[in-house]
């Protein structure tokens, strides 16, 4: 098993190009079942959940191009609709092929989905959103078995706001026999990236960033080219640890326009921030301030970089409140901070962290992706050396991570 070794107290310094974003790329690469011409895809990241998800349309009959940075997609041939267990365990995302395999063939059999265990994702909102617009569903051995001879518009109205929930139900949608409407969506960026898409394929979708998306179903979709949006989690991921470590970075191909909760925060944190077209650049030369926060959805403060301020919080002046409203089990890397001497307490979904002067390092173990960013950048400001176990939950989100800090001055490699 792979880990990362970092040698502590070196400050960021430099340059260094943002990904196309995984949370976008996924749901785009299940847009392309939805034709049988190609989806031509450019900035795709190369990481595991990337590679995973070209391995699972591969299984269904989809004809894939090499993956890095571009590809093309054609699902003339889709023979199997399915999305099995050993595929879908390792990558919750998988779910979202269920939507577009039920549009355009009439069925699909997906299991019941797996990923990191930051919490309770149920499907069900997926489940209720496909059988209002008239798909017969049945749960068996594990799998999800949806059928439907053509899907109906509907009018769905979510209970608690879900990303790939809305994702999915746009997907199908756009296919499907008269208007549908989505009610309290997911407002995010990724979504938003995704309707870009499906629209450049013809479907007929307005709303897209707003509570309410309409789709009006087409007969059927074409070919596109899109470029995946770039990832803001990886921007927030590198500006927090430029600031943790008092460096002075630019971000290159990236959007600030989708990332003001975190750079507001940053802001108070201590931070010199300027931003010019696709560039971000962070000075912070001072020890931080600490940040109260409260994740939410988009527009709000994104939970997946809950962690990465934790992380910030641990070494800065003062003392924060982190409140976690998405996922109830997304503390785990508490423990691990602490191994490194971090000051934090834990009341229910909320933790209280005490700003110390430095962190010492030691061997610890990731427990998800964004947990791994939050040790990585710990270790990056602990004095002497730490080792970040079981990190292939961070090359499931992350491109290249180390080989990026390596640029940037961190003393960080690879190791076995």
């Amino acid at each position: 098993m792979q880990k990362l070794a970092i040698q502590g107290g070196v400050r960021l310094n430099g340059e260094v190009r943002i990904s196309g974003a995984k949370n976008a790329a996924l749901p785009i690469m299940c847009a392309s079942l939805l034709s049988a011409d190609d989806l031509h895809l450019s900035n795709l990241p190369d990481m595991h959940d990337v590679e995973t998800m070209a391995q699972l349309l591969r299984q269904m009959g989809v004809q894939v191009t090499a993956v890095v940075q571009g590809a093309t997609f054609n699902a003339a041939r889709v023979d199997k609709l399915e999305a099995p267990y050993d595929m879908v365990k390792t990558m919750r995302a998988a779910i979202l092929v269920l939507g577009p395999l039920l549009a355009r063939f009439g069925e699909a059999r997906v299991s019941l989905p797996g990923g990191c265990a930051i919490g309770s994702r149920p499907v069900d909102l997926h489940i209720r959103g496909l059988q209002a617009m008239g798909a017969e569903i049945h749960i068996e051995h594990g799998y999800i078995h949806a059928t439907a001879k053509r899907l109906r518009g509907a009018r769905i109205c979510f209970d608690v706001v879900s990303v790939t929930g809305t994702e999915n139900l746009m997907m199908a949608a756009t296919l499907a026999d008269g208007v549908t409407t989505l009610e309290n969506a997911a407002r995010e960026p990724e979504v938003v990236d995704l309707a870009n898409c499906l629209i450049a394929m013809g479907a007929n979708i307005s709303g897209a960033g707003s509570d309410t998306i309409s789709i009006r179903g087409v007969a059927s979709l074409h070919g596109a080219n899109h470029r995946v949006m770039p990832d803001r989690i990886e921007s927030g991921t590198f500006l927090v640890a430029a600031a943790a470590t008092g460096g002075c970075i630019t971000l290159s191909e990236t959007r600030a326009d989708i990332l003001d909760a975190v750079l507001d925060k940053l802001r108070e944190a201590g931070a010199r921030i300027v931003v010019a077209d696709n560039h971000i650049t962070l000075d912070m030369h001072r020890r931080p301030t600490a940040v109260n926060l409260r994740t939410a959805p988009y527009p709000a403060f994104p939970t997946d970089m809950q962690a990465q301020f934790m992380a910030l919080n641990t070494i800065a002046e003062g003392s924060a409140m982190v409140v976690e409203t998405i996922f109830e089990n997304r503390f785990m890397h508490v423990q691990e901070l602490r191994r490194l001497g971090a000051q934090i307490a834990i009341e229910g979904n909320t933790a209280i962290v005490k700003g110390c002067p430095l962190l010492e390092g030691a061997t610890i173990m990731a427990t998800d992706l964004r947990a791994s960013a939050c040790l990585v950048i710990a270790g990056l400001v602990a004095q002497g050396e730490t080792i970040v176990d079981r990190i292939y939950h961070l090359d499931r989100g992350y491109e290249h991570i180390e080989a990026k800090l390596s640029a940037l001055g961190a003393q960080i490699r690879r190791i076995k």
